[in-house]
């Protein structure tokens, strides 16, 4: 069921980034171009997803333990570091650059286009490279 559960969940994102336009790297970087042609669609869906995520997270916090798990899986580290910085640097040039982030990227796959296919390897890349860095634990 918990698999079940996973794949519904990943179909109803590939819907919605599918629905809302966000496959399409234009309008990214349509959102990115402040001083040019400006488009603030992103805004809109970026806002709905933290309403989303706020009433989502107040409603399983009422919970002593998810539906299909044990215990909640949460963060403990609350620092900041380096690794951390520059990786969520290398993600928004990545992002602002090719137009796509890794949900949408994935969820276009069946529209493969030479940029799209640029963006998911250097996105692997960087996965390895990741891996090769010694932990912060």
């Amino acid at each position: 069921m918990k698999t079940l559960v996973g794949y519904i969940a990943g179909l109803l994102f590939g819907l919605g980034v599918g629905i809302s336009g966000m496959t399409d790297p234009a309008r990214v970087l349509g959102f990115l171009d402040l001083f040019g042609a400006w488009d603030p669609t992103l805004m809109f869906v970026l806002g709905g997803a933290v309403v989303t995520n706020f009433i989502g997270y107040r409603l399983a916090f009422k919970r002593t333990a998810p539906v299909y798990g044990e215990a909640f899986q949460l963060p403990t580290r609350q620092d900041l570091d380096g690794l951390l910085l520059g990786g969520a640097a290398l993600f928004g040039i990545g992002w602002g650059l090719s137009g796509y982030c890794p949900g949408p990227a994935f969820a276009s796959i069946g529209g493969l286009t030479a940029p799209l296919a640029a963006m998911l390897v250097a996105m692997i890349a960087g996965w390895f490279l990741a891996r090769a860095i010694p932990s912060r634990a």
